[in-house]
């Protein structure tokens, strides 16, 4: 099929299933005006309406118009077509003409579907769109973690933080949730999934609920109604109704950059669970995440999910595969940190499930993810379409199953003071080193190929985390700067108060005279040294006298006379950079902390292929009193069937 200015073409000769802009099959136009043969449908109804097409039952008679003997058209041509060879009984075709003629409806009938395709496709991907709510990555305005480097060969690593939210905003929400008081939302599931640079491997973190976070200063996007920072438990970030504002907290929790989140609800679980089928879990005990408690009305309640399942292994989907994610009293030792084991084990089963099924490669099966997914999700604005979701997916099915590993956060108990029962979850050392080795894009699996020599070398170990971590700022090469002559304005992007204006003091104690404080507030960032090309010597001596790593350091066309230090949320106190802080040190500060090579053993872990015999284990507290035949524990049963509600 070829195009010209007429459309569509078969053929380049007349009559052989050449498209024209009258609809007539086998015509040509002159742009010249010239006569030229006239013939076909065109040519018949023309003869007919002269009265001139009466058929002959001699096809070689006068009176057969075309014939041997018939009317000739303009210039002397024949006419014909088919009309008149069907008039002349000659409606028998050679097989070379039958060929033309299949050819012509079958590229007719292509280039309709092709056509409706394309449309239908435009309109059907527009729909999915529509479904997509979405937001701002950042509640602040800005990232709170610097951007990750990329590697040798130009890779960046891929960041998305998973919420799970716990709001109730639709009547399915409440039927699923229970009660509807219209409280404030809680991240309830907070997990990070890290695609390493190379795409070779994948790590899904979570921090529990209940964690012990500074959470900064967040607005409403939509009543714009501001919630102040505070201290709280991490869950508390949704608080205010904004997935950015547990963006935020969690880049300043971590100082790991976040790229993209994707939020869910109660119902869009359900649905996603729907959408991915049956998925295998599997319990070691009978459970049954009933909690029967007596308010202090005495009012008997049942709270948990309500999840009953005999001990062994069962394909979960629906509303049951909601009531696994969301167990907590019953696993484990009846905390977030049963529950989120619990989650990592139902979603490497849905990993397993959904490579052998290769789902993410089938166009049907991915359809029905993409239809449950667009209207479950809440996700960043750059994640905001069918495309960008569809990328994703791609780049994350690059990822072999065995080397896909999650992780819950190391963590501490501490007593809490404010309470005389639950205790408070914090972060410890290790969790620093989790956080650090994620930021860094070193792979947690243990699948993972050696690196270089092994650890016992000491040349190797005092070698190795060199190479993983930023070189720091160098010192000045060249006569001294004067540092009088240095003209640096200070910004306070740290949220906190006064920080501008300590790091001003602290460059004008050092000889640096013309270190000035900017009053303005800029949107919350990382700490930034810009400066111009010209006076990249400068900055480097300003990096120098306060421990500035260089990964800082940014040439910038802002202001050619001067640098700017934005002091940032990875430096809210002291007058040197911190040496815990992501890249931190310098020539005139402490040395950075070495990368780690190798995940705390205090992390608890699973890999996605070679953990998939493992079963949860069900939170054995007994009830204090029980009544004759009862099971003697809270959360499991004894017998071949599970008690509808279990009673005290």
């Amino acid at each position: 099929m070829t195009f010209d200015g007429n459309g569509p073409s078969l053929g380049g000769n007349p009559g052989e299933g050449q498209f024209e802009p009258d609809g007539g099959l086998g015509s040509t136009s002159s742009p010249t005006g010239a006569p030229q043969p006239t013939g076909g449908r065109a040519a018949a109804r023309k003869a007919a309406k002269s009265g001139g097409a009466r058929r002959s039952a001699n096809p070689n008679s006068a009176e057969a118009p075309g014939g041997p003997g018939g009317p000739a058209g303009p210039g002397g041509a024949p006419t014909g077509g088919r009309a008149a060879a069907r008039g002349r009984g000659a409606g028998k075709l050679t097989k070379a003409a039958k060929r033309k003629r299949i050819l012509k409806y079958t590229a007719m009938g292509v280039g309709f579907v092709i056509v409706a395709g394309l449309g239908g496709g435009y309109l059907y991907v527009q729909e999915l769109n529509a479904n997509i709510r979405k937001g701002a990555l950042n509640n602040g305005g800005s990232a709170l973690a610097p951007a990750s480097k990329p590697n040798a060969a130009g890779q960046t690593p891929i960041n998305i933080l998973m919420v799970g939210s716990d709001g109730r905003a639709s009547a399915d929400d409440c039927k699923l949730g229970g009660s509807c008081d219209g409280s404030a939302p809680h991240a309830d599931v907070e997990m990070l999934v890290h695609l390493s640079a190379d795409r070779s491997n994948a790590s899904i973190m979570s921090i529990p609920r209940d964690t012990q976070a500074d959470i900064p200063t967040c607005t409403n996007p939509t009543t714009k109604a501001v919630l102040k920072g505070r201290r709280s438990i991490i869950t508390d970030s949704l608080n205010v109704g904004d997935p950015g504002c547990v963006v935020d907290t969690w880049e300043q929790l971590t100082k790991i950059h976040i790229d993209h989140y994707m939020m869910v609800d109660f119902a869009g679980v359900v649905n996603m669970a729907d959408a991915i089928g049956g998925v295998q879990v599997c319990t070691k005990e009978n459970v049954m995440d009933y909690q029967p408690e007596t308010d202090a009305q005495g009012v008997f309640h049942q709270i948990g999910s309500h999840l009953e399942l005999p001990a062994g292994t069962h394909s979960v989907q629906g509303e049951q595969a909601l009531e696994w994610l969301r167990t907590r009293h019953a696993f484990g030792d009846g905390t977030d940190i049963g529950r989120a084991q619990a989650q990592h084990l139902y979603i490497n089963s849905m990993i397993r499930q959904l490579k052998s099924a290769k789902t993410l490669a089938n166009p049907l099966k991915l359809n029905d993810l993409a239809q449950a997914a667009t209207k479950a999700l809440q996700v960043d604005n750059g994640l905001g379409s069918v495309n960008a979701l569809a990328s994703l997916a791609l780049e994350l099915n690059k990822v072999s199953t065995d080397r896909i590993t999650t992780v819950t956060m190391p963590w501490a108990y501490q007593k809490n003071p404010a309470s005389n029962g639950a205790d408070l979850v914090v972060t410890t050392p290790d969790s620093a080193k989790l956080f650090q080795m994620i930021a860094n894009d070193v792979a947690l699996d243990r699948n993972a190929p050696p690196t270089g020599p092994a650890p016992s070398d000491p040349a190797a170990a005092s070698s190795a985390p060199a190479a993983a971590t930023s070189a720091p700022a160098p010192s000045p090469s060249g006569p001294p700067v004067e540092k009088s002559a240095v003209r640096v304005t200070v910004e306070n992007a740290s949220g906190s108060n006064g920080r501008g204006t300590a790091i001003t003091d602290a460059l004008t104690a050092q000889g640096y005279t013309h270190a000035v404080v900017d009053s303005h507030t800029p949107p919350k960032s990382p700490t930034k040294l810009l400066y111009p090309a010209a006076e990249q010597t400068q900055a480097k001596a300003v990096a120098a006298s306060l421990g500035l790593p260089d990964s800082v350091l940014s040439e910038s066309t802002a202001s050619p006379a001067h640098l700017t230090l934005v002091v940032g949320t990875d430096w809210t106190t002291g007058t040197s950079w911190p040496s815990g802080a992501a890249g931190g040190g310098g020539a005139a500060g402490p040395a950075p902390s070495p990368v780690p090579t190798a995940m705390p053993t205090t992390a608890q872990s699973q890999n996605a292929q070679d953990d998939a015999n493992q079963c949860m284990e069900v939170n054995p507290a007994p009830y204090h009193s029980f009544k004759d035949g009862q099971s003697h524990y809270i959360y499991s049963w004894t017998g071949s069937t599970p008690p509808n509600v279990p009673q005290p």
